[in-house]
């Protein structure tokens, strides 16, 4: 048995498996049960076929999941795995990553389930920095119980829950993260299995919360959501991709076989689109990933469409270092037993305390 190394820095301590391994081996024996079209069919492929490529052993992953039709990942992954209550999957993690530094642990969750009921564990759990991956899915509706707007859901929505339209501002999950201060922010799309795969990849080797926004289709309550990303005919005008040390460009291809549009710098000090001309080429903003000030990265954000998905920036938005929390209450725990033999008389110390009354 062996530890972890690099390319994956954020399963240091994480025991390793000496065997090669397959995606035949993370599959269980339970049915998968999803609507015959939902996108969590692909994201489950695309992680039943990564986690061998961590060399993990199986007993040394697991998945936390929340209340919503992501949730039931545990029961399709043939690693340890809870499948806990609403809301409440980030905090639970949170003690399992602290608890456990020899686990590799992931939370799957949903918009309703993270961003509703579960917005103050979420973005705590990020304020913190804890040493797990949170993969959210994003359908921007409530799916189990049958087709609600959830706090992704644009305004005007009209749904069940919304008979005359939607009144709330939605929620951008990218810019949350941001402003809660993540170390690790990315967004990737369902059907894009080789993207999906490659960010996967990028967060498990960061030590830190990483949160995965992954653009997930629900073909019964919200089917068509992020057709503009995914349609051939317009998902080269939708898709604004992040590469780290690249321009930001996109668009049909122009003579240069480059993106005719790109991403600049706006003179209220966000970031805009404009149409790339050799005048203008030269102020395209070069993607820094590893900027230590997210205030980039957020307003890269911020390009996306709160409405129907006519433009949205895909890929890595932030990754950088920073002490974890569940890192540095170990480090209290071994400083605070160092050198202490006799440890009954320690607790009983400890229980006592440094001030006694005595009540009579």
């Amino acid at each position: 048995m062996t530890t972890t190394e690099l390319p994956f820095p954020g399963l240091a301590g994480v025991p390793t498996n000496a065997e090669p391994q397959n995606r035949k081996e993370y599959t269980s024996d339970q049915e998968v049960r999803w609507c015959p079209g939902c996108g969590d069919y692909a994201v489950l492929a695309a992680v039943q076929g990564f986690l061998p490529e961590l060399g993990l052993r199986r007993e040394n992953i697991v998945f936390v999941s929340g209340i919503g039709c992501s949730s039931r990942f545990p029961y399709y992954l043939d690693t340890y795995g809870m499948h806990s209550i609403h809301g409440r999957a980030p905090a639970i993690a949170t003690g399992v990553a602290t608890a456990r530094e020899d686990l590799s642990v992931w939370v799957v969750t949903g918009d309703g389930d993270a961003l509703s009921i579960g917005g103050n564990h979420l973005i705590h759990a990020m304020r913190r920095n804890v040493n797990l991956k949170i993969l959210l899915f994003n359908n921007r509706i409530y799916g189990l119980t049958k087709g609600q707007y959830s706090p992704t859901s644009e305004v005007g929505k009209i749904t069940k829950s919304t008979p005359m339209g939607s009144v709330d501002q939605p929620f951008n999950p990218v810019s949350l993260a941001l402003g809660a201060e993540a170390s690790f922010v990315a967004r990737t799309i369902d059907s894009d299995r080789k993207h999906l795969t490659s960010v996967l990849s990028a967060a498990a080797a960061h030590r830190g919360t990483a949160l995965v926004e992954i653009y997930q289709n629900c073909p019964i309550f919200n089917d068509g959501a992020f057709d503009a990303v995914k349609d051939n005919d317009t998902k080269a005008d939708a898709i604004i991709p992040l590469v780290h040390g690249e321009p930001i460009r996109f668009g049909t291809l122009g003579e240069d076989g480059l993106g005719s549009k790109g991403v600049v710098r706006a003179a209220g000090g966000g970031v805009e689109v404009v149409e790339v001309t050799e005048a203008n080429v030269g102020d395209l903003l070069v993607h820094d990933e590893q900027n230590p000030d997210p205030s980039t990265a957020f307003a890269i954000s911020r390009l996306t469409d709160a409405g129907v998905l006519h433009q949205s920036p895909i890929g890595i938005f932030r990754s950088v270092q920073r002490p974890t929390y569940d890192d540095g209450a170990r480090e209290q725990i071994a400083t605070a037993s160092a050198g202490l033999d006799d440890r009954p008389a320690a607790l009983a110390k400890l229980i006592q305390g440094s001030d006694t009354w005595t009540v009579v």
